[in-house]
This record gives C-alpha cells, sequence and structure tokens, in this order.
C-alpha cells in the first residue's frame, strides 16, 4: 500500500476524516465515577466526612466562558466588558505583612526575599484578568469540577489552612490553580516555585511575583538543592511556612516524581502543625490534565525575557486545546501522621530486595517494600528527627498517588495510546473507533474520569486534529477506510508518549501482570531451545508472583498505591489477568494438606483443614495452588502484547541505559551523567529507528534514580554536588549482563 503525507491544515484533515465518521450518542450520558476520595486506610475520619458524596451534582464550568451573567450587571456594554467586571467582583483575601518579617528573619540576608510579599488588592486583580486573557488565547477550555469546589469551601470551614500540591508538568499549572480559586472566591495560595529569578534586570519581574505571593529561591542560589543546604535559609523557610499558615494562609507545593523535590516542604508544613502553630491543616491533591501538555520550560533560572519567550512559543501553538483540573477531597494531615493508621516502617533498599534475584536468583529476598528516602535526602532539614522523615516519605507517596489518582484521561491521551501501544504499524480509522469504545469503557471501569464528553464523531475529530502534526494518513482508495499512523520522527514518539502516559498508570496491574506472563513465556521458549514465545503452556501462580513482584520493585513511585504491599500488588496483578481473559484458571488436584497462607516463608506450620483442634481464627487457609493457561479467543496475544507495550517504554529506557553506562567517563555530577546519559539514549533511538519515545529526560532521570537504588551507580555527595560512580561489582561484565537479561525478561518489543 503506498504511502502519502497529507498537509498539516486542519481542512484537509477534516475532509478525510469526518467523511468516514458516523454519529453515535454520547459517551458519558450515564456514568461518571466519583474520583479524588482520600485513603480510606490512612484517613478514614476524612472520608467519613463524606464531602464529595450525596450532594446533587453541579457539573462542570469552563472557566473562560465569562458572561453577563457572571456578573451583577446587565446590558450591551455589560457583555463588552462582562471579564473585567467579573474579574472585579472577585474577592481578594488581603494578607498584612505586620511585623511577620521580624518574627521570620534573624538576619538582613533574607530580608527581600518575602519582605514585600502578598497581597496587593489591585495588582491581584489585574494579573488574574491577565490570566484569563492569556488562557483565553491558549486553551478552548478550562473545566473544573463544582463539586469538588463547593468541597473546598466546606473545608475551609471545617479543617483550616488547606494545602494544594499538584505534580509540575508546566509553569501554567500553579497559575491555572490559582485562578481557579480566585474565580471561585476561594483564598489563592502562596506558592512555592524553586525558581532564580536575580536582581539587576529582572528586578520588576522578581518584585512582581513576590507581590503576589511566590515564594522563590534566594539570591544566594542558583539551584533549590544549593538553598535548602544552607541551614540559616531552611530554618527561615519553616519560619515563614509556620507563619502563613497560622495566618489561615494557604499554600501551593508541587511534588517532582523523579527526584522528589517538595518533600522538604511538606516536613515544614508537618512541623507547623506538631509545634502547635495551628490546630489543623488539610491536604489537597490537584490533578492537571491537558489536551495538549506545554512544552516543559526551564528550571531554575528564570528572567524577563524567558518569560515572555515561553508565553510567545505558547501562544504560536497551532492548535488549542483543553485542560481539566480536578481537586481531590481534602484530608487532614494530623489524621494522616498521628493515628497509626499509616504505614512507614519494614522498607529496605532495592538493592538488598533484586540484587540477590539478578546475580544468584534467590527469590527469598524479594518479599519487601522498597525504600524511598531519595524523596527527602538528608541534606534537606538535617535537624528533622529519622521518625518524622519517614513520615514526610509516607505523606509525599500518598501524595503523588493521589495526583496522578486524580487526573482526567484525555482524549489525546487515548488516541495516542492506541496508535503507539496497540496498533503500532497503523489503523484504520473504523478500527480506531471501535478501541477509542473499548478503551473508554475500562478507563472508566477502573473509576478514572475522562476530560471530554460527546459523540464519537466529535471525540475522534477533535483528538486527531490535536494530533495530526505527528500522524500520518496513508492514501486509500476513495472507498476505503484512511489508515493512521505516528510519524517516525523523534519529536512526534516522544509527544504520543507524553500524551498517553496517565494511560500506564490506569492499567497498572493489567501491565505488570502482562509483562510477567510474557517473561514466564520467554524462559519456556528458552529451555525449550527456541526463540519464538510459545502459548500453550501452564504457568504456575506462584512463578507468576514471583516474577510480578520483581517487575513491581522496578516501578517509579507514584504507580503503586502506598498503602498496599509489594507482594499484595502482584498478587493483583496476576488476578488482573484472568479479570481480563488473557488467563485461565486450571485446577490442579492435590492430595496434600491445605497449608497457611504464609507457610512458603517459614513463618508458620502446615495444617490440616479437617482438624478442629489445630485451627485458629488467625489462621488463613489457602487453597489448593492455582495453575493458569493462555485463554484461546484470538484477541487474547493482541490484549497481552498491548499491556506488555505500556511499560516497554520505561524498561527499553532503562536497558538502554545499562548498555551506555561504559561510555560515561564516570565519576560524574548527577546533572551532567543525566545529560551526556540522555545524548548516548537519543543516538541510540537513531539506530533504533524506532523506539524515540524511549529517549525522554524524564525517562532518563529516572532509570538514573532506579540505577542508583539498585547499588549499580554510587553517590558520593560532596559539598559542589552530587557525584555518580560505577559500582565495581558491575563493572564485570557478567554482572552487567546479568542485569540487563533480568531487566529485559519483562521487555516486550
Amino acid at each position: 500500500m503506498s504511502e502519502g503525507e497529507i498537509e498539516h491544515s486542519d481542512l484537509s484533515w477534516g475532509a478525510k476524516i469526518r467523511k468516514k465518521l458516523k454519529a453515535v450518542a454520547p459517551f458519558l450520558g450515564k456514568f461518571r465515577p466519583l474520583v479524588g476520595q482520600c485513603c480510606h486506610q490512612c484517613t478514614p475520619e476524612s472520608l467519613g466526612q463524606k464531602l464529595l458524596h450525596k450532594t446533587p451534582s453541579l457539573g462542570f464550568q469552563n472557566l473562560l466562558c465569562v458572561k453577563e451573567t457572571h456578573t451583577r450587571y446587565r446590558g450591551w456594554l455589560v457583555r463588552r466588558v462582562c471579564c473585567v467586571l467579573f474579574v472585579l467582583g472577585r474577592k481578594v483575601y488581603a494578607s498584612s505583612v505586620g511585623d511577620r518579617v521580624n518574627r521570620i528573619y534573624s538576619t538582613e540576608r533574607y530580608t527581600k526575599v518575602t519582605v514585600n510579599m502578598r497581597l496587593y488588592t489591585d495588582l491581584s486583580l489585574l494579573a488574574s484578568w491577565m490570566l484569563l486573557k492569556l488562557f483565553r488565547l491558549m486553551f478552548y477550555s478550562v473545566q473544573v469540577n463544582l463539586n469538588q469546589l463547593a468541597t473546598l469551601h466546606r473545608a475551609t470551614q471545617l479543617n483550616g489552612p488547606l494545602v494544594y500540591v499538584y505534580i509540575r508538568q508546566s509553569a501554567l499549572d500553579q497559575a491555572l490553580i490559582s485562578l481557579t480559586l480566585f474565580f471561585h472566591n476561594l483564598r489563592v495560595p502562596y506558592s512555592v516555585c524553586p525558581v532564580q529569578v536575580r536582581h539587576g534586570k529582572n528586578r520588576l519581574l522578581r518584585a512582581v511575583l513576590q507581590k503576589l505571593g511566590v515564594i522563590l529561591l534566594p539570591q544566594h542560589a542558583a539551584t533549590e538543592q544549593q538553598a535548602e543546604t544552607d541551614s540559616s535559609y531552611s530554618l527561615i523557610m519553616t519560619s515563614l511556612i509556620g507563619e502563613l499558615l497560622r495566618a489561615g494562609e494557604s499554600l501551593s507545593i508541587n511534588v517532582c516524581v523523579e527526584n522528589g523535590h517538595g518533600g522538604q516542604w511538606l516536613a515544614r508544613v508537618r512541623q507547623t502543625v506538631t509545634q502547635g502553630l495551628v490546630p489543623a491543616v488539610s491536604l489537597v491533591p490537584v490533578g492537571i490534565s491537558y489536551d495538549c501538555p506545554p512544552q516543559q520550560d526551564t528550571l531554575p533560572q528564570a528572567s524577563m525575557w524567558s518569560v515572555l519567550r515561553f508565553v510567545f512559543s505558547l501562544l504560536s501553538g497551532d492548535h488549542r486545546g483543553g485542560v481539566r483540573i480536578h481537586f481531590a477531597q481534602p484530608f487532614s494531615l494530623m489524621e494522616m501522621c498521628d493515628s497509626g493508621k499509616c504505614r512507614v516502617d519494614g522498607r529496605c533498599p532495592l538493592q538488598e530486595l533484586l540484587m540477590p534475584v539478578i546475580q544468584h536468583n534467590r527469590m527469598d529476598s524479594i518479599f519487601g517494600q522498597k525504600d524511598v528516602s531519595w524523596l527527602l535526602p538528608p541534606t534537606y532539614l538535617p535537624e528533622l528527627p529519622q521518625a518524622e522523615r519517614e513520615m514526610t516519605i509516607a505523606l509525599t507517596l500518598h501524595l503523588i498517588h493521589s495526583v496522578t489518582s486524580s487526573m482526567a484521561v484525555m482524549s489525546t491521551g487515548i488516541v495516542s495510546c492506541l496508535i503507539l501501544h496497540k496498533h503500532r504499524r497503523g489503523v484504520r480509522l473504523s478500527v480506531l473507533c471501535k478501541d477509542v469504545c473499548w478503551l473508554l469503557e475500562e478507563v472508566l471501569f477502573r473509576n478514572f474520569d475522562v476530560g471530554f464528553a460527546g459523540s464519537l464523531v466529535e471525540v475522534v475529530y477533535f483528538s486527531l486534529s490535536l494530533l495530526c502534526r505527528h500522524l500520518l494518513l496513508a492514501a486509500v482508495p476513495p472507498a476505503g477506510d484512511p489508515v493512521l499512523t505516528a510519524r517516525p520522527e523523534p519529536n512526534a514518539l516522544l509527544t504520543l508518549c507524553q500524551q498517553c502516559e496517565l494511560l500506564t498508570l490506569v492499567f497498572i496491574h493489567e501491565a505488570v501482570g502482562a509483562c510477567a506472563v510474557s517473561a514466564m513465556l520467554r524462559e519456556v521458549a528458552g529451555c525449550g531451545g527456541g526463540g519464538e514465545m510459545e502459548f500453550d503452556v501452564v504457568l504456575g501462580q506462584e512463578e507468576l508472583t514471583e516474577k510480578s513482584l520483581q517487575l513491581t520493585h522496578l516501578l517509579p513511585v507514584g504507580l503503586i498505591p502506598p498503602c498496599q504491599t509489594a507482594h499484595s500488588f502482584a498478587l493483583d496483578a496476576v488476578d488482573s489477568m484472568v479479570r481480563c481473559g488473557i488467563l485461565i484458571m486450571e485446577e490442579v488436584p492435590r492430595a496434600t494438606p491445605v497449608c497457611d497462607y504464609w507457610r512458603r516463608q517459614g513463618v508458620l506450620s502446615w495444617t490440616a483443614t479437617d482438624d478442629p483442634d489445630q485451627s485458629s481464627d488467625s489462621d488463613c487457609e489457602e487453597q489448593d495452588k492455582r495453575s493458569y493457561k493462555l485463554s484461546q479467543p484470538p484477541q487474547c496475544p493482541e490484549l497481552l502484547f498491548f499491556l506488555c507495550s505500556l511499560l516497554s517504554t520505561q524498561l527499553r529506557a532503562l536497558c538502554w541505559t545499562i548498555e551506555s553506562l561504559h561510555l560515561l567517563p564516570l565519576p560524574l555530577t548527577e546533572s551532567v551523567c543525566v545529560t551526556q546519559l540522555h545524548t548516548h539514549l537519543r543516538n541510540r533511538a537513531q539506530l533504533d529507528k524506532v523506539h524515540h519515545e524511549s529517549s525522554s529526560i524524564k525517562l532518563v532521570r529516572m532509570t538514573v534514580r532506579t540505577l542508583t537504588d539498585l547499588g549499580v551507580l554510587i553517590e558520593d555527595r560532596q559539598t559542589e554536588g552530587v557525584y555518580l560512580d560505577t559500582s565495581p561489582v558491575f563493572l564485570q561484565p557478567e554482572n552487567k549482563q546479568k542485569l540487563l537479561h533480568f531487566v529485559s525478561q519483562f521487555l516486550y518489543s
């Protein structure tokens, strides 16, 4: 079949795509899942308040759609200036500095950081009006759930100050949160922004940001790491957070999944509560989803010119997507940390969990929880007690998972996922439409909300119009279906991969289970002497669980529920293979007595089911060992490969990084190491000519973190930064090959 590129204009795509689409009933007329509920295990009292429950549906609101009905006035002139009148009618919570500076600062060195902060009513109104105009040029809609905003109003009356926590995707995140709260007469939070805006030419920019309540890096520090290593800065920021919360102000904190930055600010909020400065603080996870995520802007340096360049780059985009903002249910920080329901102990370094498996094929070490102490490095808040440090890490894990679980799946994400992971070689438009319906139902079934509505025609056409720059449309006969495929270009594949990242979280149980099944099938093929995967085999539950558990430990933070053990997650991953129809259970009769659940770990002894004298309430009987076979329907292999492909991007990046370690002139600083590895992975992708999505800088940072946790890379913390070097063990080719084989067994290609 011959292929020809179609022009990038919407008219060309509209003429060819709309012609083949058929109108269907709207998607979301009957069901919309309730998202954003707090943890039922760690915060049952907050969940029991049911702030999100038993309220009539208020629907959604587009923040950018401001009409005269949103003001107190009517008339022809009002319709022309309704945006100005609406902004002027919003409530601004004035914040007097008073003697706060004298209470916070002990030296003049830091007086200029926040001495003139917040809140200038006229400046806030002007900034809000400008943001509204800017977002109208950038997005076609910014949708918010009115029920969730009503919940925030009730929470401010019940639980004191609110601390909003989000995962940073762009410099627009905080502006969107602040504008949403301002438009609904909620207190606009002070924003923690680890950006360096130096004086001189940028004096005006720094002054404006400070007066709008943005907490910037001090003048002497170029990065957040440098600032946090200064003990005086750390103490001042701790005092600042305490004074702000005591005055009833709200805060906005961003956390980073890749390096854990942001956890120290949560620790400072926690210190404020434990010291009795405020009786209670509520945390609010905020999930922000973009149809077209803005390009990552550079941090931590900022200037007036860089801000203008960033704004112009956003406005020069060819397409305008939408935004969906979800405010999850607020939960009590005191309940989370002081109730004892949140477990923080018993974690082991990843090196101790997996290295016995990698080097000696020993499985007894994998039954544990992975340590993630890097979420709050020891150089941050060194005075913090170990128990408080562990509690802050557990809190950070909860918030990361809560934020990602609250995000809405956008239509561009669904289409990108299908094209990138299910139909890599191309898909007919009619097949794509059927798969969009299928994937939408699966997403809603797993209690994830979606950021769109309408008919199939509207959803598919809108998604393809936004993604057309990254797709190819094959030339087919007039009566046939158009065939779509991804452009084999780095930028196109990286964009499609970024669009569908959230789908990996949605199907994380199935993806882990599918990769475990794939790894076992490859082992069977290897033992049989053949190179191809064998499907007509019996797989044991114990072996599948062990494979799933090994892969679970390799996953980055945020994908696994923090209150669930890794072993329990692995069991659920195996069960998910049965629920989705990939595996069918095969009963194997056994004559041996039923044993206790923990017998294979040597904790309890054998007990027979027919002896009542030996049973007790504490015994957990286990059914006969299960075994599974792959189901016979023709769609089973296709579904298995689709689920495996969801994790292949991360696993391939990890394999490429392992292969590239010998090319680095180690030791290097962490930032230089990431930069050089990024170059090697892009070169590797050019040789591969297919999988450019595995060469993103975000994946490089994650793989460096994983290899550091495994002990492959050794950290050397010095005053000028963190240096990385290769462990002597993995300088030996045989150990490096074992590691590469361990990771690649889960990789579907």
